[in-house]
């Protein structure tokens, strides 16, 4: 079973836009745990896989180690950790998307504390 991180700036926000459908959206998220190949990917800096979950227009999106994900079967994922780091709708996919690719450059996974 993978572990799943939800940074505390994310939480918020979903729990601010969304008050009580955020439940269903914290159960999208932690389905991961138990599918971590479920999402489309929409970039990668450096072995880092950024990928996107959707709920309605909402995208929420994720980093962890891609080659992980890719070379090692569901049963060996134990020790995978996905954070998710920022959410979007869909105007400003794209401007987020750019944003933790140059955050990633910059700081690496730590600049998303």
């Amino acid at each position: 079973m993978a572990k799943v991180e939800i940074s505390e700036k994310l939480k918020e926000d979903i729990y601010k836009k969304f008050k009580e459908e955020s439940t269903e959206i914290f159960n999208l998220i932690y389905s991961l745990r138990e599918n971590p190949k479920k999402g489309k990917e929409v970039g990668q800096v450096s072995g880092i896989l950024i990928k996107e979950l959707r709920y309605k227009s909402f995208r929420f999106y994720f980093i962890t180690n891609g080659y992980q994900l890719r070379v090692l079967d569901l049963a060996e994922l134990q020790d995978l950790v996905i954070r998710f780091v920022r959410m979007s709708d869909k105007k400003s996919q794209q401007k987020v998307i750019d944003e933790i690719k140059q955050i990633l450059r910059s700081f690496g996974e730590k600049g998303f504390k």
